[in-house]
């Protein structure tokens, strides 16, 4: 959906930074900012500020800034679309109806019905179970050690013995046969008719992000088959792409998460104050799972059941999110097969005892490894390193690997030379490398270069928001076209304009971004992290040498894509060149 510059404008304007964060981080007033403990990072003293006057907020601790927009996106993990969204409720703006085609708006509408059958349905479970009926369902929930207040939380429910009371209840508030069918509640066959797909089962309400009803888990009562149901797939719920309890664990606030396998394991933990438990929903962990958990943390705890099957879970969902780029843990249960089972027999201090001890997960599958191996002679113990070898020639990143070698190494004790040879003669005789050559000059020295030049951009960028008075001095030399990174360009032209029509607004700005990342991106250029300096001649000399690093490297770039038949191209450059040798003689002053 696409709104306006000047709708997201007045959406941003009419909902005040300071109010809207206050909702969510107590806030004291010091000079002209407001500063609280950062909800994007444990700290003990504050060192989060807004600015009522910029409209931004920036952590001194752990870097993080940006407009509300931004904020919101970081806090709620929403969209920048569905931030505006928010907002624009929040302040009373009315936004223009989103314009579907036939197929879409028939898609949309089929969705939002189904929605409401799923809230309807969890709503009657949920009555079912506080009802005499219900008493089994209740029972087994209580024999749990699950409280009130968890029931609730969760919205658990019961489906009655009955084999099609949810059908006619649904049926009775207005909804068709195909549309309950389509949600995943009825199935029909030519003996019994139209039946509900669960019944005599403790109900589980499965949600998406937004806490919306998109489907069920159902534990049978006795000893019936399937001892789990879940609902199939439909429009509104694909079980490779949704995590039972993320709506809860999203806002835990933790750098981690908890992964389970089961429905119990995660209200379990929620129970016991680990509100940062996910669990899969009756399948393997998914690469989907994984991008899905890469949006709120960069690393997961599995919590998987004790037992064998559990374990090659487990070593199955390290590698998936090692590939999404999250770092694996694992912890284990014994002497008790699950989390669930662990609480209620050791409690919640000793499973964070568990947590504190957790396995890195490339170490726990070495060790699940040696089990194949006869440790004991030399020909399994060395059938043992060749497996692990090849294991490490995984790691692409010469530094991680490196590290990871050297942990290997210790706790098998073995050299570390020795397992460095053997990896790289394993990645050799698989195709993996070549023979090392000796390089005429490092390779890595460019990409150095690079990064530093574009950390001389952000620096320049964050000192013209910071202080009028830099941007005076910075752009008399340094125009837009200098800033190389294209994000940076546009940043520094807006920037530059709204300099020349005499209004510095930098929250502004952050608008034009709509797409997640690059308003993550360019709200970084903001808040760049500067080395504090103290004396005057310290600041004058750290802006003259960043203006000149960043003007020879623009003139760098332009000469390197320059047409050799573009003459006025050159002499222009040549003029730079000269006024680039100039600057070096020059002071800058920042007064």
């Amino acid at each position: 959906m696409y709104y306006s510059d000047e709708l997201i404008e007045e959406v941003r304007m009419k909902n005040d930074i300071v109010d809207v964060i206050s909702g969510y981080v107590r806030l004291q007033k010091k000079g002209s900012s407001y500063f609280g403990l950062c909800p994007f990072h444990n700290e003990k003293s504050p060192s989060f500020s807004v600015s009522r006057q910029k409209q931004m907020y920036y952590c001194f601790g752990c870097g993080a800034g940006g407009n509300i927009f931004t904020f919101l996106m970081e806090y709620e993990n929403l969209t920048f679309v569905e931030a505006v969204q928010m907002l624009a409720d929040r302040a009373g703006v009315e936004l223009p109806k989103m314009e579907y085609s036939k197929e879409a708006k028939e898609r949309a509408d089929l969705k939002s019905v189904l929605l409401e059958i799923n809230k309807a349905a969890a709503q009657y479970f949920y009555v079912q179970l506080k009802n005499e009926q219900g008493r089994a369902g209740y029972t087994y929930l209580k024999n749990r050690g699950l409280s009130e207040e968890t029931i609730k939380a969760f919205g658990l429910g019961y489906s009655n013995k009955y084999s099609n009371d949810l059908y006619q209840y649904l049926k009775s508030k207005g909804y068709s046969e195909d549309h309950i069918r389509q949600a995943g509640l009825v199935s029909t066959d030519e003996k019994n008719g139209v039946y509900d797909k669960f019944w005599n089962r403790v109900m589980f309400p499965i949600m998406d992000v937004n806490s919306r009803v998109i489907g069920f888990g159902g534990r049978v009562m006795g000893d019936g088959k399937p001892k789990y149901l879940n609902s199939p797939e439909t429009p509104v719920f694909d079980k490779s792409r949704n995590l039972y309890g993320l709506n809860r664990a999203r806002s835990a606030k933790k750098s981690y998460f908890l992964l389970c396998e089961g429905y119990m394991d995660v209200i379990a933990l929620h129970q016991a104050g680990f509100t940062n438990a996910v669990a899969s929903l009756g399948t393997a962990l998914t690469s989907g799972h994984a991008s899905l958990i890469k949006r709120y943390v960069q690393e997961v705890y599995l919590t998987y059941d004790s037992d064998e099957a559990g374990t090659r879970a487990a070593l199955r969902g390290v590698p998936i999110l090692k590939s999404a780029g999250i770092s694996a843990k694992v912890i284990r249960m014994d002497p008790y097969k699950d989390p669930d089972e662990f609480i209620r027999n050791l409690g919640a201090e000793e499973f964070e005892k568990r947590i504190m001890n957790a396995r890195n997960g490339f170490m726990f599958s070495l060790e699940i490894l040696e089990r194949e191996y006869d440790m004991n002679s030399p020909e399994g113990k060395t059938a043992f390193f060749r497996e692990t070898a090849r294991r490490l020639t995984g790691f692409e990143d010469e530094l991680e690997r490196s590290n990871y070698i050297e942990a290997v190494a210790k706790a098998y004790k073995v050299s570390v030379e020795s397992l460095q040879k053997l990896v790289t003669k394993t990645a050799i005789s698989d195709g993996l490398a070549k023979p090392v050559e000796r390089p005429k000059q490092a390779a890595s020295k460019p990409l150095k270069k690079e990064d530093a030049h574009l950390t001389s951009q952000k620096i320049l960028l964050t000192w013209m928001i910071e202080d009028k008075r830099l941007f005076g001095a910075i752009s008399q030399y340094i125009r837009p076209e200098d800033f190389t990174e294209e994000l940076y360009r546009t940043v520094a032209e807006m920037l530059y304009e709204q300099y020349a029509q005499g209004e510095l607004n930098p929250a502004k700005i952050l608008n034009y971004f709509t797409e997640e990342g690059k308003h993550r991106e360019a709200a970084s250029l903001f808040h760049t992290r500067i080395k504090e300096l103290t004396t005057q001649q310290e600041k004058e000399q750290a802006l003259k040498e960043t203006i000149l690093r960043v003007k020879k490297n623009s003139i760098d770039v332009q000469t390197r894509n320059l047409d050799p038949t573009d003459m006025a191209g050159l002499q222009r450059l040549m003029e730079e060149k000269k006024r680039l040798t100039d600057l070096k003689k020059l002071h800058i002053s920042i007064d």
